[in-house]
Order: C-alpha cells, then structure tokens, then sequence
C-alpha cells in the first residue's frame, strides 16, 4: 500500500487504532503523529487565543469515508499508545 502523507508536513501518517467506543464509529484512521508538525505546534496557541481551551489537533485522514482534517488531542502523547504498527 502507498503510505499516506500529512498535507501540512508532508510526513508519514500511522493508522491508529480507534475505540470502539468513540464517535467516529470506525476501525482505524490515519494521522500525523510528527511532534514537529506546524498544524499540530501551531494548533495549541490557535486554540487558546480563540477558544480558551488547552488542546491542539492533530491532522487525520479517514480512509472508510474519504475525510480528513483536525483531530483533537490534549497532550503530545494522546493516541500514540493505539498505534498499529
């Protein structure tokens, strides 16, 4: 399979298991897990300047509806524990 690349910078997304429990009511999804990444770094100050709140996103694509854009995270190490290698 192609891998799949974050549009903001340009890294290697990993497919990260999701809970079945979640909203997003699907297996697994796509996401950029660079710490590095400016959609992520940048996320956090855009975030409290206009909403108060202390999270940042993370970019994502999901594969079984064709979607992608910001899933929210609240600490750099959300989500790295469900990753499928």
């Amino acid at each position: 399979m192609e891998s799949i690349k974050c549009k903001y910078c340009g890294g290697e997304l990993s497919k990260v298991a999701m809970s079945p429990m979640s909203d997003w009511n699907v297996e697994y999804m796509w996401i950029c897990m660079n710490d590095e990444c400016d959609y992520y770094t940048k996320g956090w100050d855009w975030m409290w300047n206009r909403f108060k709140v202390m999270v940042s996103y993370r970019y994502y694509y999901n594969p079984f509806h064709k979607t992608d854009g910001p899933f929210p995270v609240t600490k750099s190490s959300d989500l790295k524990d469900s990753i499928i290698q």
